[in-house]
């Protein structure tokens, strides 16, 4: 019998076993009979919070974006030198935190069925790009990183970065660090970036 909860923290625990399940056994193989069995609720129980599928992968996505909103908005207060290492760490680390994260990404729940979920993630993006061109801004100001190359070109090098590494970490059956082996292949790329008479 499941515990009596509030709505609130029923939805926040339904929300938590959709991520854990999208991770066990992919988000595009997921139903509700998943998630209701693992919550100890019936489906119906489970459509009493969501109504839809659909509303329930937003949930999810709401939760993520807010768990990102606040690791960037906590890497930007770092020291200007290490804010855009931070950012890059950031998304990192809430990779390995939120494994399901790069199979939901390239999901046909996302990609195909739900349009809103993707918008959702193509926001959250575009708030991470404007998060490092700020902080690349910056540093080409400094004088630390070249100007010849675009602020928005070097962020999508970086997002890119990122999303590389997390495939590799996935695809390798996460056998190395995901955050380790990001932030090594981000000083490489700061160092062919650097200006040439900070080097």
């Amino acid at each position: 019998m499941a515990v009596r909860l509030s709505a609130k923290d029923r939805k926040a625990q339904i929300v938590g076993e959709v991520l854990k399940l999208a991770d066990e056994i992919g988000p595009d193989r997921l139903s509700t009979t998943d998630v209701a069995r693992a919550v100890g609720l019936s489906q119906p129980a489970i459509f009493r919070h969501f109504p839809t599928k659909g509303s329930l992968w937003l949930a999810v996505a709401e939760d993520i974006a807010q768990h990102l909103t606040a690791a960037w908005d906590k890497a930007d207060t770092v020291a200007p030198d290490a804010r855009l290492k931070a950012l890059i760490g950031a998304q990192l680390s809430a990779i390995a935190q939120t494994p399901a994260l790069p199979s939901i990404l390239f999901s046909r729940e996302l990609q195909v069925d739900n349009p809103p979920l993707r918008d959702v993630f193509r926001r959250l993006l575009g708030v991470f790009q404007m998060h490092l061109v700020n902080a690349i801004t910056d540093q080409q100001s400094r004088g630390r990183l070249r100007r010849d190359v675009s602020a928005t070109d070097i962020a999508i090098l970086l997002t890119s970065l990122v999303q590389g590494v997390a495939i590799r970490w996935t695809l390798g059956a996460r056998s190395f660090s995901v955050v380790e082996e990001g932030l090594r292949h981000f000083d490489v790329q700061m160092s062919l970036l650097q200006h040439q008479e900070s080097r």
